[in-house]
């Protein structure tokens, strides 16, 4: 047996959060130990399970937070739990590194209290909080901001190594981190493509029109969903097309908000959204949809970061129109139409004219399937979790790592 691993994940349970479960299963298959700790979720409930050889213990967690004291009582519950678990992890099954999955940068806090028995921290940057503090709340000042910058040092200085999603996030890593660069990995999020299954089209899910467009993700502030439901609505009102309706599937706190928009848009016959889905229904929708779009705007969040739900279109051969993002671009390269960064209208006008241009769909379909397929899918990307995991022990084991 090799090392005994224990990840941390705050803000989704496992194994729904994707990137999480590929990394467990992975570790576990190449012969690690791992335990997670992760909060509960609607479809898992249960404070304890053992699926694919991985430990999973789950935790209650306070209404997701959507202001600076609903995160402060969200962050603190968490930390509490992940605290009081780790400690009887510990003893019963043993761990050698905590690896934390941002948000929030604290999870360094619960390795410190383990540092005194051998146990190493291994930072998996998910998303830059500075960044996303700014997406949220539109502030770049003040002591909460401050207070993001200081944790992101914190959580770096204390790690031994770091799995990060892409080159972008790897320069923060070294600038504001100051990290080694021989200590940060890229470590993207390659889907699975057993899981993104390419199956024949549900035809009734389009509810009479010719066109679907397909939107899987999280339904939050910073998602951009506005900037699609006001795509539709231009191009029904204005570019006089009804031939055309929308699946989005996905939940989280702004789904509410969301529906309510798209009803007074006049949407709600062509607009339909799923809620949080399971994989079924998600590849239903998105095997059905003929084109899928990426809606994230710009932002100094976005643009640096990758999104699974692109990597996942490309996987199922689906062409996509979303907002020139630096990050977006590199992972989709020919499979997508790049509309002017958060300009609705330039986004129906591309997604227009690539419905209407079958040919060029087949296109961008091919390249983004043979994209991930020949490069990122998770069959490629996981090498560099092996890497980082095989070079850290062989030092922790000669006394090198801290």
């Amino acid at each position: 047996m090799k090392g005994k691993i224990l990840i941390i994940v705050e803000n989704l349970p496992v194994p729904f959060d994707t990137r999480v479960w590929q990394e467990a299963t992975t570790l576990v298959d190449n012969g690690y130990t791992v335990s997670v700790i992760c909060p509960k979720g609607k479809g898992y409930e249960k404070a304890y399970e053992k699926l694919c050889g991985v430990h999973i213990f789950r935790h209650d967690l306070p209404t997701e937070g959507s202001g600076p004291v609903g995160y402060a009582k969200e962050y603190g519950a968490a930390l509490y739990h992940e605290m009081r678990i780790a400690q009887w992890i510990y003893k019963k099954i043993g761990f050698d590194v905590i690896h934390g999955c941002n948000p929030p940068d604290n999870i360094y806090m619960v390795a410190k209290r383990f540092r005194k028995y051998g146990v190493s921290y291994v930072f998996d940057h998910h998303d830059i909080c500075p960044e996303l503090f700014e997406a949220k709340f539109g502030k770049k000042k003040g002591l909460l901001y401050k207070s993001q910058l200081w944790l992101e040092r914190k959580t770096y200085e204390n790690a031994a190594f770091a799995f990060v999603t892409n080159e972008s996030y790897k320069e923060i890593a070294i600038r504001r981190g100051g990290m080694d660069p021989a200590r940060v990995y890229v470590l993207r999020s390659g889907p699975k493509l057993e899981r993104l299954q390419i199956r024949p089209p549900r035809e009734e899910l389009k509810g009479g029109r010719t066109y679907m467009v397909g939107y899987v993700g999280v339904i939050g502030k910073q998602e951009g969903i506005p900037y699609l439901l006001k795509a539709a609505a231009h191009i029904r009102k204005e570019l006089q097309r009804d031939d055309i309706c929308y699946g989005i599937v996905g939940g989280g706190t702004s789904l509410e908000e969301m529906k309510a928009l798209s009803s007074r848009l006049g949407l709600d016959d062509i607009v339909t959204f799923t809620g949080r889905a399971p994989d079924e229904v998600m590849l239903d929708y998105l095997n059905t949809a003929d084109i899928c779009v990426n809606p994230d705007e710009y932002n100094p969040m976005n643009d640096k970061s990758t999104m699974n739900k692109v990597l996942e279109y490309m996987a199922l051969g689906k062409p996509i129109v979303q907002f020139d993002l630096t990050e977006g671009r590199y992972s989709a390269q020919g499979a997508s139409l790049y509309a002017k960064p958060n300009d609705y209208r330039d986004m129906a006008e591309k997604i227009v004219a690539l419905l209407d241009d079958e040919k060029k769909r087949q296109e961008m379909a091919k390249l983004g399937r043979r994209r991930v397929v020949e490069e990122l899918s998770w069959e490629h990307t996981s090498k560099a979790l092996l890497e980082g995991y095989e070079t850290f022990f062989a030092r922790k084991n000669k006394g090198e790592c801290r």
